[in-house]
């Protein structure tokens, strides 16, 4: 079996910005944030990335806007390095219905841990929310919980150790 570590998106991978990030200008990968993914890998870690994109539901932004920006983060890894297996992201919102793929549901995860046959108990989820953490945990994936926008190779010592 293969072990991962899942990321939420805004605010572990770019920078948080109490707003919806879907425009390539407001897209700002963070500091250490490369670092921190090569040395994941080095270690024989799978990188998947889970994010709540609820903007969609809400009609703020579309499927089209969110995969533009994803196809341009997965540029920048590319050129750097990087292979990131697989995007999840959740187009709803509890205002508009309910669903298991959203955070703090485990769907995604799930789904991540069959396609790539992850082992949970190898496998960690770093979020900068708790809701990210509770989705690893319903699964048997341990959660890294970190402050919005800080440095990520701080979150891995954990991982790496």
């Amino acid at each position: 079996m293969n072990k991962a570590v899942l990321l939420d998106r805004d605010g572990v991978i770019n920078r948080e910005r109490d707003d919806y990030t879907y425009r390539i200008e407001d897209f700002e990968i963070l500091p250490d944030v490369v670092e921190a993914l090569k040395t994941l890998m080095k270690k024989g870690y799978l990188l998947i990335i889970i994010s709540n994109q609820g903007g969609i539901a809400k009609g703020v932004f579309t499927i089209a806007d969110v995969e533009k920006m994803h196809a341009h983060m997965l540029n920048h890894f590319t050129k750097n390095g990087i292979k990131i297996e697989e995007i999840y992201y959740c187009p709803h919102h509890p205002e508009f219905g309910n669903c298991i793929c959203r955070k703090p549901d485990s769907l995604n995860v799930e789904k991540a841990l069959a396609r790539f046959h992850l082992d949970p108990e190898k496998s960690y989820f770093i979020g900068d929310k708790e809701r990210d953490v509770l989705a690893g945990k319903k699964v048997g994936v341990e959660g890294i919980l970190i402050e919005s926008n800080t440095s990520l190779l701080e979150a891995i010592e954990v991982i790496i150790k």
